[in-house]
């Protein structure tokens, strides 16, 4: 489905996930067409999904955590274009999902999530603010500081 300008609207679930000393978890995402960046774990909502369903299935997926991922807790209307070259209309919810693991399993990565998410780490805000390279959302500090 087309938004307006020619973008597809994509529902997407993102985690916002934090470790027991409230640093949350990155992903670094290394595409052939522009500068490296780090993000949430997170995607699409699948039809007939719900986004807590979502998020549930893209924990598991991406780093090996079956678990609830609680109540959303923030919501972002985004344009950008997707690692596949799709200009997209993101209609973004996050859940706040709290671990004291701190090993990631990526076991379950999609073959291009392991081309292009090279590396994952956590990081504390003050390290966030200190980092060199974008991440998103552009707000993560002020989310990881209200719910760490």
């Amino acid at each position: 489905m087309n938004a307006g300008g020619g973008l597809v609207l994509r529902p997407a679930a993102r985690i916002l996930l934090l470790d027991g000393e409230g640093r949350v978890l990155l992903f670094r995402f290394d595409p052939d067409d522009r500068p490296p960046f780090w993000c949430t774990p997170g995607g699409a909502v699948d039809p007939g999904e719900s986004y807590a369903d979502a998020a549930r299935r893209e924990l598991l997926e991406e780093c090996g955590i079956a678990c609830d991922p609680g109540p959303e807790i923030a919501r972002r209307q985004v344009e950008f274009t997707t690692i596949e070259g799709v200009a997209v209309s993101a209609d973004e919810r996050y859940f706040c999902v709290r671990t004291q693991r701190t090993v990631i399993d990526t076991g379950g990565h999609t073959p291009l999530e392991q081309r292009v998410m090279t590396q994952w780490r956590w990081f504390s805000p003050d390290a966030l603010a200190l980092h060199d390279e974008p991440y998103f959302p552009e707000d993560l500090i002020d989310m990881v500081r209200a719910h760490g």
